[in-house]
């Protein structure tokens, strides 16, 4: 029998891979769960639950995100429906995001890292990440993740109120719960945007309805907060554009879509599906990892910069983050559009740096991001 997979068009890196040893389509994320197929590569847009998957034959779902709330795990696990997700592939995109986020932010307010104290809500694949960075920046930063603290006590956590009374800046990395003692949905509603600190900022790229997108903005005209972030939304694609034109960056939905991310996405769904129907590629990486118009090669000159200068001036040599924020707010209809075309992005360890005038510690520290350092 020949095996038939039904494979998302917008998944990079992937087609020609299945096709010796399986019957292929390539379909829009909207359409992946109709008509007859044995397994499905998909993305978030694709929803897999009864409504869509009942009477077909599909006995496999690899979904090449680490988010997998477009699935309906209980409901296809009580219907022999095997399905897998791709934890932490795109963690060091989400974190390069995070790093402009913040060096832009530094650049517009003329901050001090070492002055602020950075608050990480969810501390997994992609948190324990940024965590890293804020550290490497300098920064104070504190951990807030409920199922963590009680695994494993200790004094590593914080609460999420004293997180909030504390932070400068918090950043969200928590799945979408809608239920149960870890619900994140609308986990930042009125009351808790009324916790954070005078002058805060809240940068949210986990999922859109974690931020109760109303609450935001009405903190946003009343000036509770400084400012707020948003890669991900509520009502995607159709967005807020009131909210829109409030915040201080504002993306598409693609802090994880750097093109290392995607291929690692895409390398562990073949992986999955490939062990699941016995097909010769469990150790399949993709080779056709393309370069970003940038030069993955560059220097860095330190005369006369601090050290948060030539690691701002390093992380956004790699993610010159304002062109998103310029094109979404140019065209938010075409949010959907912009994901699926999005320019090829490469995470910090894709870049090499040569260095001059930087002390041994800022050189470390460019190191700890994940960069290559050409020694001259």
């Amino acid at each position: 029998m020949v095996v038939k997979i039904v494979i998302d068009d917008k998944i990079p890196f992937i087609k020609g891979t299945l096709e010796p040893y399986a019957d292929t389509a390539y379909l829009s994320g909207s359409e992946c769960a109709d008509g007859k197929a044995d397994a499905l590569i998909i993305r978030t847009r694709t929803k897999c639950n009864e409504s869509t998957l009942k009477d077909t034959s599909v006995k496999f779902i690899a979904t090449a995100t680490i988010g997998y709330d477009h699935i309906d795990t209980a409901w296809c696990e009580a219907n022999g429906i095997i399905w897998t997700n791709a934890p932490g592939c795109n963690s060091g995109s989400v974190c390069q995001y995070i790093g402009a986020v913040l060096a832009t932010l530094a650049g517009r307010c003329d901050c001090r890292f070492r002055d602020m104290t950075l608050g990480v809500v969810g501390v997994g694949n992609v948190g324990s990440k940024v965590v890293r960075l804020g550290e490497a920046l300098g920064m104070t930063v504190l951990l807030n993740d409920p199922p963590r603290a009680r695994r494993e006590g200790g004094n590593a956590f914080v609460s999420l109120d004293e997180l909030l009374r504390r932070s400068d800046i918090v950043t969200v990395h928590v799945p979408l719960n809608r239920s149960g003692e870890d619900n994140t949905f609308h986990l930042f509603d009125e009351a808790r945007l009324r916790h954070f600190r005078p002058n805060a900022i809240l940068i949210n790229s986990s999922r859109g309805e974690v931020t109760d997108n109303a609450a935001l903005k009405n903190a946003l005209k009343a000036k509770s907060l400084k400012a707020a972030v948003l890669d991900v939304w509520e009502n995607e694609p159709d967005i807020d554009c009131e909210l829109l034109s409030l915040l201080d960056i504002a993306t598409p939905h693609i802090a994880g879509y750097s093109a290392d991310g995607k291929a690692k996405g895409t390398a562990m769904s073949v992986q999955a599906l490939s062990r699941f129907f016995d097909f010769p590629l469990t150790a399949w990486q993709p080779d056709n990892v393309p370069a970003p118009l940038q030069p993955l090669q560059f220097t860095i000159d330190g005369t006369g910069k601090t050290q948060q200068q030539c690691l701002c001036e390093a992380i956004l040599h790699t993610y010159p983050i304002l062109n998103d924020d310029s094109r979404l707010r140019t065209s938010p209809e075409t949010f959907e559009k912009q994901r699926g075309t999005y320019p090829t992005r490469r995470e910090f360890e894709a870049f090499s740096v040569q260095t001059e005038n930087i002390s041994s510690e800022t050189v470390e520290h460019l190191r700890i991001l994940g960069f290559n350092i050409i020694h001259k």
